[in-house]
C-alpha cells in the first residue's frame, strides 16, 4: 500500500526553504544533500499554524491521513552510570515499544521518555516538533520498518512547520537502525 501526500497543506522543497527549520535540522538536510542530493531534494516543508503541531490536531486540521505522520520519541535509560539516548520513529498509527524492544535495544534495565525540558535543550528543537532529521550524532537513531517506506511527515526541528520525507531519507540519515518489532499497531496493545 502506497500512503500519498495529501491534505491542504503547502509543500515546498524544504532546501529552499530551510528558515522553516531549527538549525540542527537544516544543517543535517544540507549535510545530507552532499551525499545524497536526489534523495535530500525530495525533502518538503509545509508552514503550519503551531497551534495544530501535536500529530492528531495536524492530521485532522489539514486533512491528511494519520498514517502519513510518523512521531519522534525520546528514550534514555541508563547502564553502569552512562545515559543511553535514543530517538525512535514510529508511525503514528503505532506505538513504540518502549519497555520491550527499546529497552532490550538499549541495553538497559529500564527506560523511559526523556522529560520535555531536557528534550528541548539536548535536541536543539522545540517540543512537538522533535525530528530525526539532526539527531544529535551521538544519540542512537532508531526507525520502525513501517517508516522507511512511502511518505512520512515529521517534525521540522520547530513547531510551526512539518517536513515530509521519502522513508528512504530516514534510512539514509547517519546512524539510522532499523529494528523489527520497534513499534505495534495500535489495535494490537492491550
Amino acid at each position: 500500500m502506497s500512503i500519498e501526500l495529501d491534505g491542504t497543506a503547502t509543500w515546498l522543497p524544504a532546501l529552499e526553504h530551510l528558515d522553516l527549520l531549527a538549525d540542527p535540522t537544516a544543517k543535517a538536510l544540507q549535510e545530507l544533500a552532499k551525499r545524497e542530493p536526489e534523495l535530500a531534494a525530495q525533502a518538503l516543508v509545509a508552514d503550519i499554524d503551531p497551534d495544530y503541531a501535536d500529530t492528531e490536531a495536524m492530521t485532522e486540521h489539514y486533512q491528511m491521513n494519520l498514517a502519513l505522520s510518523c512521531n519522534c520519541v525520546l528514550i534514555a535509560g541508563k547502564r553502569n552510570g552512562d545515559e543511553r539516548v535514543a530517538a525512535a520513529v514510529v508511525r503514528a498509527t503505532t506505538r513504540a515499544d518502549v519497555n520491550h524492544v527499546i529497552k532490550k535495544t538499549l541495553d538497559v534495565r529500564k527506560c523511559s521518555f526523556w522529560p520535555q525540558d531536557k528534550a528541548v535543550e539536548a535536541s536543539g528543537m522545540e517540543y512537538g516538533g522533535i525530528t530525526p532529521v539532526g539527531v544529535p550524532p551521538q544519540w542512537r537513531l532508531l526507525l520502525d520498518p513501517r517508516v522507511i517506506v512511502d511518505m512520512c511527515v515529521i517534525g521540522s526541528g520547530l513547531r510551526r512547520s512539518k517536513l515530509a520525507v521519502p522513508g528512504e531519507l530516514l534510512a539514509a540519515l547517519p546512524g539510522a537502525e532499523v529494528i523489527e518489532g520497534l513499534a505495534q499497531p495500535v489495535s494490537e496493545q492491550a
